[in-house]
């Protein structure tokens, strides 16, 4: 029987925290988001994506199967991928300039590397 191969125990606790500063990063960039239709709807979209990133992890954290990991650990991976993509938006579309954005992309995307290499790992495939 093959072991799960999940985070160390101070590793997940630096990503939950690291998550959760995420989420708080979001939220901030939401409520300064200019107050135009398409910031809104963009907004609430990342708003969603970006925050349950780290929720969504800690759930991993608490899986009790190696099968319960890798699934939640997916959900995972697509918030951070998805709250890349409308960070984009939100910049391509002149919404925020681009020099506020790039830190937060750039976490974001680091974020979603993170979880494509833990699911390989959990999976036992290469990344």
């Amino acid at each position: 029987m093959q072991k799960i191969k999940m985070a160390s125990v101070g590793d997940s606790r630096d990503l939950k925290v690291r998550t959760k500063q995420f989420a708080l990063r979001i939220l901030r960039l939401y409520r300064a988001l200019p107050a135009k239709e398409e910031a809104r709807i963009l907004g609430r979209q990342l708003l969603r994506s970006g925050t349950s990133v780290g929720a969504n992890y800690r759930a991993a954290c608490r899986a009790r199967s190696k099968a319960e990991f890798i699934a939640k650990l997916g959900i995972v991976l697509e918030e951070a991928d998805e709250t890349v993509f409308w960070l984009e938006l939100l910049r391509e579309g002149g919404i925020v300039k681009a020099e506020k954005l790039d830190d937060l992309l750039s976490e974001a995307q680091e974020l979603t590397s993170i979880f494509v290499a833990s699911l390989c790992t959990a999976k036992g495939v290469a990344a």
